[in-house]
Protein backbone atom coordinates (compact mmCIF):
# COMPACT_ATOMS: atom_id res chain seq x y z
CA UNK A 1 0.00 0.00 0.00
CA UNK A 2 0.87 3.71 -0.04
CA UNK A 3 0.23 7.12 0.95
CA UNK A 4 1.39 10.19 0.77
CA UNK A 5 2.02 13.49 2.80
CA UNK A 6 4.62 15.55 4.54
CA UNK A 7 6.74 14.36 7.44
CA UNK A 8 5.66 16.49 10.80
CA UNK A 9 8.47 15.00 13.00
CA UNK A 10 10.85 11.99 13.38
CA UNK A 11 11.23 9.72 16.87
CA UNK A 12 14.74 8.91 18.07
CA UNK A 13 15.92 5.45 16.76
CA UNK A 14 15.43 2.45 19.07
CA UNK A 15 17.88 -0.54 18.91
CA UNK A 16 18.02 -3.67 20.88
CA UNK A 17 19.28 -7.51 20.77
CA UNK A 18 16.73 -10.28 19.58
CA UNK A 19 17.58 -13.55 18.92
CA UNK A 20 18.74 -13.00 15.11
CA UNK A 21 21.05 -10.19 17.03
CA UNK A 22 20.92 -6.25 16.97
CA UNK A 23 18.19 -4.49 15.79
CA UNK A 24 17.38 -0.82 14.93
CA UNK A 25 13.96 1.10 14.21
CA UNK A 26 13.56 4.68 13.40
CA UNK A 27 10.17 5.77 13.48
CA UNK A 28 8.40 9.16 12.01
CA UNK A 29 5.09 10.69 11.93
CA UNK A 30 3.41 11.38 8.85
CA UNK A 31 0.76 13.67 7.79
CA UNK A 32 -2.00 12.91 5.07
CA UNK A 33 -3.17 15.71 2.61
CA UNK A 34 -6.67 15.08 2.99
CA UNK A 35 -9.63 17.25 3.88
CA UNK A 36 -9.15 16.00 7.17
CA UNK A 37 -5.74 15.19 7.43
CA UNK A 38 -4.85 12.06 9.78
CA UNK A 39 -1.27 11.51 10.96
CA UNK A 40 -0.13 8.40 10.68
CA UNK A 41 3.51 6.54 12.69
CA UNK A 42 5.74 4.28 10.56
CA UNK A 43 8.10 2.27 11.48
CA UNK A 44 11.22 1.82 9.40
CA UNK A 45 13.56 -1.20 10.23
CA UNK A 46 17.21 -1.47 9.68
CA UNK A 47 19.14 0.13 7.35
CA UNK A 48 17.17 -0.87 4.29
CA UNK A 49 15.80 2.92 3.31
CA UNK A 50 18.01 5.67 3.95
CA UNK A 51 15.62 8.68 5.44
CA UNK A 52 18.53 10.53 6.67
CA UNK A 53 18.41 12.60 4.18
CA UNK A 54 14.93 13.14 4.34
CA UNK A 55 14.14 16.15 6.58
CA UNK A 56 10.74 17.05 8.46
CA UNK A 57 8.27 19.42 6.37
CA UNK A 58 8.99 17.31 3.16
CA UNK A 59 6.35 15.47 1.13
CA UNK A 60 6.74 11.95 0.79
CA UNK A 61 5.27 8.66 -0.40
CA UNK A 62 6.03 5.88 1.47
CA UNK A 63 5.27 2.22 0.44
CA UNK A 64 4.15 0.19 3.31
CA UNK A 65 2.98 -2.96 4.66
CA UNK A 66 0.61 -3.48 7.93
CA UNK A 67 1.21 -6.05 10.51
CA UNK A 68 -0.11 -7.37 14.06
CA UNK A 69 1.26 -9.41 16.50
CA UNK A 70 -0.32 -10.99 19.77
CA UNK A 71 2.08 -10.88 22.91
CA UNK A 72 0.51 -12.03 26.29
CA UNK A 73 -3.09 -11.54 24.89
CA UNK A 74 -3.02 -8.30 23.47
CA UNK A 75 -2.17 -7.61 19.91
CA UNK A 76 -0.05 -4.72 18.41
CA UNK A 77 -0.22 -3.36 14.81
CA UNK A 78 3.10 -1.95 13.34
CA UNK A 79 2.94 0.16 9.69
CA UNK A 80 5.85 -0.63 8.41
CA UNK A 81 7.62 1.16 5.31
CA UNK A 82 9.76 -0.39 2.35
CA UNK A 83 10.31 2.24 0.43
CA UNK A 84 10.13 5.96 1.25
CA UNK A 85 10.39 8.81 -2.03
CA UNK A 86 10.61 12.14 -1.83
CA UNK A 87 7.47 13.55 -4.14
CA UNK A 88 7.18 17.31 -5.13
CA UNK A 89 3.56 18.41 -3.71
CA UNK A 90 1.95 16.99 -0.44
CA UNK A 91 -0.74 14.51 -2.08
CA UNK A 92 -3.25 13.02 -0.13
CA UNK A 93 -3.79 9.76 1.13
CA UNK A 94 -3.85 6.77 -1.68
CA UNK A 95 -3.83 4.03 0.71
CA UNK A 96 -7.07 3.32 -0.66
CA UNK A 97 -7.77 2.41 -4.47
CA UNK A 98 -10.77 4.03 -6.80
CA UNK A 99 -11.30 0.89 -7.61
CA UNK A 100 -10.50 -2.17 -10.52
CA UNK A 101 -9.28 -1.29 -13.39
CA UNK A 102 -12.73 -0.03 -16.05
CA UNK A 103 -14.56 0.56 -12.39
CA UNK A 104 -16.70 3.80 -12.32
CA UNK A 105 -19.07 4.40 -9.24
CA UNK A 106 -22.66 5.38 -9.81
CA UNK A 107 -21.97 3.91 -13.71
CA UNK A 108 -25.35 2.62 -15.43
CA UNK A 109 -24.54 -1.04 -14.70
CA UNK A 110 -25.48 -0.83 -11.12
CA UNK A 111 -28.24 -4.00 -11.00
CA UNK A 112 -28.93 -3.85 -7.65
CA UNK A 113 -32.21 -5.50 -6.27
CA UNK A 114 -32.62 -3.07 -3.94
Amino acid sequence: MDISGKILSFLPVQTGQGKNGTWKKQEFILETGDTYPKKVCIAVWGDKIDIASIKPGEPVTVSFDVESREFNGRWYTDVKAWKVVRTAGGGGNTAVPDGPPGFEPGGADDDLPF
